[in-house]
């Protein structure tokens, strides 16, 4: 549990408001969370620090706990706090029972045992980009903690059943008495189950959950890319005692693709095309992942120029304009000349020279002349 006060972590006064408070803690998640920060250890620190820091502000009895007894009295494993909580030998559990029962597996002397919520469990699940953008449905084997169905996730063998501890009388916690105060710890005995399992099941051994592989399966949106994450409730590990499922988040990672680049919504590829089609022009054949599509070269197409193929990227997954195809043209210089082609080459080199070279390369010559003025100013 953070130590960082509460209200210095979310931004806001000790007086802020509900809204004020869920306002400053949206901005501070969404600027820390795991999916903008990938493989930033100190971002996802200070997420949970953020979540934490909400959790309690925005209960009202543990925010008034908080502000009356600052960390000791939120946190189930502190001991008194400042005042001793009181006069009287007054327990922790005795003034705030209601707001840790679930805390302390029934506070305030309520019995029973404590159920606890399954782990979440996460599953790296990789993607063709086309299958990102078309969306799909995969079907995926993740190994698991589920509830024992020889015991019924009790823990205790087939016709018996856990007995209440005798110890902490099933509560979980035991009262132990300091001067004047009195401080509740986890039984001993039970390791604050509030039961004992005197005859555990045979399949689980009185754990009340196996290990198994389940298959599932998931649907893929359409649109998605590296980094979503889609939300699988119920399908974590199960909980004990009863408790409830956590849930199983499947994290998307795109494969590099050998055609296409992807940004944001825009796709981008490399189209190279001979030198004769670029200085003349022509038309030349542009995969998607549609097919193909033709795409008019103009005369005099310079390398490295772009031509938008709009509505050919790709589909937001939260909805929105399809993104566009971005084709960069690279002239390709032809290589393995015959002597022919070489002497072809420079007579045609020469008949540019006869009209004065600016009127068909004006780009280097433009250069030129700025190589030229560059070291004309450094003359002294």
């Amino acid at each position: 549990m953070s130590k960082r006060d509460y209200y210095e972590i979310l931004g806001v006064q000790k007086n802020a408001s509900e809204a004020e408070l869920k306002k400053a803690y949206r901005r501070m998640a969404q600027k820390y969370h795991p999916d903008r920060n990938p493989d930033d250890k100190a971002a996802e620190e200070k997420f949970k620090e953020v979540k934490e820091a909400y959790e309690v502000l925005s209960d009202a009895r543990k925010r008034a706990a908080y502000d009356q007894f600052g960390h000791a009295g939120v946190d189930p494993n502190a001991g008194p706090g400042p005042g001793g909580f009181g006069a009287g030998g007054a327990s922790f559990s005795d003034i705030f029972g209601d707001v840790f029962g679930d805390i302390f597996g029934g506070g305030g002397g309520r019995g029973g045992q404590r159920a606890y919520r399954g782990a979440d469990l996460r599953y790296n699940l990789e993607l063709t980009l086309e299958e990102a953008v078309a969306g799909t449905t995969v079907k995926i084997r993740v190994p698991t903690m589920t509830a024992c169905t020889a015991c019924g996730g009790s823990g205790a063998r087939s016709g018996s059943r856990p007995e209440t501890c005798t110890t902490c009388g099933g509560v979980g916690q035991v009262r132990m008495q300091q001067g004047f105060f009195s401080v509740q710890q986890t039984c001993p005995r039970c390791r604050g189950t509030g039961t004992i399992i005197s005859d555990p099941c045979t399949v689980c051994h009185g754990h009340g959950r196996v290990q198994e592989t389940k298959t599932l399966s998931v649907k893929v949106p359409a649109g998605v890319d590296t980094g979503d994450r889609i939300r699988l409730a119920g399908e974590g590990e199960a909980g004990e005692n009863g408790g409830p499922p956590g849930d199983l988040y499947v994290q998307i990672r795109v494969k590099e693709h050998a055609i296409f680049t992807r940004e944001d919504n825009n796709l981008y590829c490399e189209v190279p095309i001979p030198f004769v089609t670029a200085a003349l022009g022509g038309e030349l054949e542009v995969p998607t992942l549609d097919g193909r599509v033709v795409l008019k070269i103009p005369e005099g197409t310079q390398s490295g120029k772009l031509f938008r193929l709009r509505g050919k990227g790709v589909q937001p997954v939260r909805g929105g304009p399809v993104g566009d195809l971005m084709a960069r043209v690279v002239v390709e210089t032809p290589v393995n000349l015959s002597a022919k082609q070489k002497e072809l080459l420079r007579e045609f080199e020469r008949t540019l020279g006869e009209k004065g070279g600016s009127h068909h390369n004006p780009k280097s010559h433009s250069w030129l002349d700025g190589v030229k003025r560059f070291f004309d100013n450094m003359k002294p």
